[in-house]
């Protein structure tokens, strides 16, 4: 049987697992195959290359390696019905204890006096008598033939598996076991010319190395190598992806820069666009002029100007007769939309409508129609828009804000409101990192705008202690006389309504009495009221008839009052960064200097104080996602529905976004060069290509 066959075999056939352990093996750690078991990397090594002497132990718990023989054996009882066993052992230099307290029995049926063991584990001190406990032990003979390697291997674990006897010595033995029956030989799946530039090992060498490192030097080169070809197969995967769509999916043909855009541009234009934000509509025109669907992720931070790139882009579609749609996920931030929307094109001949869930059904009936015989250009909504009676007349631009709250049926449906699938642009105010939108949205093009509008001040961001409280009073008071508005946010954990509600009502109460009628006035918003209420608290606030805004995070998303200067984020340690950077972005919206006060209590964790220290340190959103990222990971930073992309095996999109970025540009180079890869040096990618794009888990294919 080829090497290949044999790794598709169920995990019990390997000799030592069996139908019991087979079984465990699948449950705990989703090994259901020979292969699956190849590719199950260690997560640490155990450096075993030295060898101690008794005399030279420490008191430090290092693990540590020592040959000697067993010289005396005894079982202890202690306690009630316990025993444990002692053994003395001695090497040239002097003597110690191992000591059993389980398996005491079998243990000492099966140790041998005075044969030469090696003994591996943690030390611990009494006195002057060093003893270890439950040590790992091996013949000296035995030792020497193992296919054991210097640097130890330490696998993933369970405490199932643990409990059961699967323990890091039973996966290891598992795991020279497969070696032995596969003669260790494996497919490349590279071609040679990857390996001589960029010096990297073969599939073979980067296997074994993995599990039985021969040096620090080899487990390295067996690292990059793995890793690379990790992020090599995803990036081929996402780039082709989106090649398909340029050449096969037909876009709608926007050639004309028409009367409605440039009337916009030279006229209507309330402020002069960033050159990042000119960019961006470049690329948006390049893309719609091509005759392929445009598929665009435009990433902005909070306030940088994607709404009029997006009102932009739609002009576009109009001076085309095409129609125009922009989906929300909330109420809140389509009504949002589709005010600042009708705002900047109230000067235009432009119909403008929005349709959410609260839409009265005598509206929704005129919407329908006016969409149908083409008289409505944009129609603005949230999920509202993929009902099966909104029905379009020539659907040519879909905009979709904060994307990664959609799920891919939902965008789908989108696609199928016209004949030819519209342009789409895709638009995020959560920056994401450099390295996770490459593996996220690789098969997207992707638009930046990293510059605010100008005349938008830097808001400074400050962190105080609840002891401070009274200062910070102090200075609200003072932007208050200026005409300034205040918010003050309260944490929202899903778990603890009841406490949130009584956080908020508290700190409601507090603020009341530092901030009496009829001098000041305060708005309340939360999320167990009702829409009517939030709606109605909203508007005195944004109208300036209240002077702060005490609130839950429900103001996280889609409120803009440019006389907002204040931002008081309470108990800012049980936020996460990504969130306290979108409630920073609530204020800084007009001319004046903006502030952002973080409260915490003294008690802070090592986590709280990098997100604190990041938010007073910088602005710039794509800074802090990188932070982010660092501390949570990928799948926590992007969510559910994104998070299963990204169950890599041995990559890590922080740690290695070097070999993320070289593993791009050499697929980008492949395709380039051979589109369909039918040249003979990329046969074996080829093959594993094809696999793999009909399976989901990368690592399932690539051996």
């Amino acid at each position: 049987m080829s090497a290949n066959n044999l790794l598709q075999t169920s995990i019990e056939y390997l000799k030592g697992v069996g139908p019991a352990r087979g079984e465990l093996l699948r449950k705990e750690l989703n090994i259901q195959r020979y292969i699956d078991l190849l590719n199950f990397f260690p997560n640490r090594y155990i450096d075993r290359t030295r060898y101690f002497k008794i005399n030279e132990l420490q008191n430090n718990t290092a693990e540590v390696q020592i040959i000697g023989k067993i010289i005396n054996i005894k079982t202890i009882e202690f306690g009630k019905n316990q025993k444990r066993l002692v053994a003395i052992f001695i090497d040239d230099t002097g003597q110690m204890e191992l000591t059993w307290f389980q398996g005491v029995k079998w243990i000492k049926e099966s140790l041998k006096l005075n044969e030469v063991y090696v003994i591996f584990g943690k030390t611990s001190c009494y006195g002057n008598q060093f003893s270890m406990a439950h040590p790992e032990m091996e013949l000296l003979e035995e030792h020497k033939s193992s296919l054991r390697s210097a640097m130890q291997p330490v696998y993933p674990s369970s405490e199932k598996l643990i409990q059961r006897g699967v323990t890091n010595k039973v996966i290891n033995k598992a795991m020279q076991q497969l070696f032995i029956e596969s003669s260790a030989k494996f497919n490349e799946t590279l071609p040679d010319y990857f390996l001589e530039q960029l010096k990297m090992i073969s599939k073979n060498e980067a296997l074994f190395n993995i599990h039985f490192p021969k040096s620090q030097e080899l487990l390295k080169k067996a690292q990059f190598r793995l890793k690379f070809e990790e992020l090599f197969f995803i990036q081929l995967q996402l780039i082709t992806k989106n090649l398909i769509r340029k050449h096969k999916i037909k876009g709608q043909l926007f050639d004309k820069v028409g009367f409605n855009f440039t009337n916009f541009y030279n006229n209507h234009m309330p402020f002069e666009l960033t050159n990042a934000q000119k960019r961006v509509l470049k690329e948006i025109r390049n893309d719609m002029g091509s005759n392929a669907q445009m598929n665009r992720l435009l990433q902005g931070d909070v306030g940088s100007g994607k709404t009029i790139v997006a009102l932009m882009s739609m002009l576009l579609a109009k001076d085309n007769n095409f129609q125009s749609c922009l989906m929300a996920p909330t109420e809140i931030l389509a009504n949002q939309h589709y005010i600042g929307l009708s705002q900047l094109a109230k000067h235009l001949n432009i119909k403008i409508k929005i349709l959410t869930g609260s839409s009265k059904t005598s509206e929704r009936k005129i919407i329908h129609q006016e969409l149908e015989d083409g008289t409505l250009d944009i129609l603005i909504g949230t999920h509202a828009l993929l009902e099966d009676k909104v029905k379009f007349k020539n659907l040519g631009l879909a905009v979709i804000d904060e994307q990664h709250r959609f799920g891919v049926e939902q965008r789908s449906k989108l696609w199928k409101k016209n004949e030819i699938p519209p342009h789409v642009l895709v638009m995020t105010a959560t920056p994401i990192p450099r390295t996770l939108a490459m593996s996220l949205y690789g098969d997207l093009d992707i638009s930046v705008i990293d510059e605010l509008p100008a005349g938008r001040k830097p808001i400074q961001t400050v962190h105080r202690f609840d002891s401070n409280r009274l200062k910070v009073f102090k200075f609200l008071k003072d932007e208050i006389s200026k005409g300034r508005q205040i918010y003050i946010v309260y944490p929202l954990i899903q778990e603890s309504e009841t406490m949130d509600y009584k956080d908020l009502m508290d700190g409601y109460e507090s603020i009341s009495r530092d901030f009496p009628l009829p001098q000041y006035s305060i708005s309340i918003l939360h999320g167990q009221m009702k829409p009517a209420e939030k709606e109605a608290e909203m508007k005195r606030f944004v109208a300036g008839k209240t002077n702060i805004m005490v609130a839950t995070t429900v103001i996280e998303v889609g409120v803009n009052v440019p006389n907002a200067s204040v931002m008081v984020i309470e108990s800012a340690e049980r936020f996460g960064l990504s969130q306290l950077h979108q409630l920073r972005g609530r204020v800084g919206r007009g001319a004046e200097q903006s502030y952002c006060i973080l409260m915490t209590s003294f008690k802070l964790s090592a986590e709280s104080k990098t997100r604190i220290e990041t938010m007073c340190a910088t602005n710039d959103g794509f800074e802090i996602a990188e932070v982010d990222l660092k501390l949570r990971g990928p799948g926590d930073l992007m969510g559910k529905q994104q998070s299963g992309v990204l169950n890599l095996q041995i990559a890590d999109l922080v740690r290695d976004k070097d070999i993320l970025m070289i593993a791009r540009e050499y697929a980008l180079k492949l395709l380039k060069s051979d589109a369909t890869m039918i040249k003979p040096e990329h046969q074996k990618t080829r093959a594993v290509f094809i696999e793999m794009s009909s399976k989901k888990n990368i690592w399932n294919y690539i051996s």
